[in-house]
């Protein structure tokens, strides 16, 4: 999988938003909001195909969580993406 090109991660008042570059018509009432986590994720899984083990390897070598608890939440973070027609 991969995150599509034309969504963009900007900061605006300290906060993480995903922005859609390039789209008209665009609807403005749904902010996507990112937490460090999906921040650190998104950077490192940018411009790749990926899958949840790439995300989960991520994980364990910035927080040195177990491999287990990575995969559980690279593939919550992997599905909220989707939710959100960013993968």
């Amino acid at each position: 999988m991969k995150i599509k090109s034309t969504y963009k991660i900007r900061e605006v008042l300290g906060e993480h938003i995903v922005v859609s570059q390039g789209t008209l018509n665009v609807d403005m009432t749904k902010v996507i909001s990112l937490n460090e986590t999906a921040v650190l994720l998104w950077n490192e899984l940018a411009d790749k195909d990926f899958t949840c083990e790439d995300a989960a390897e991520v994980l364990v070598a910035t927080y040195g969580i177990e491999k287990e608890r990575a995969m559980t939440d690279a593939g919550k973070w992997i599905e909220k993406m989707k939710e959100c027609n960013i993968i």
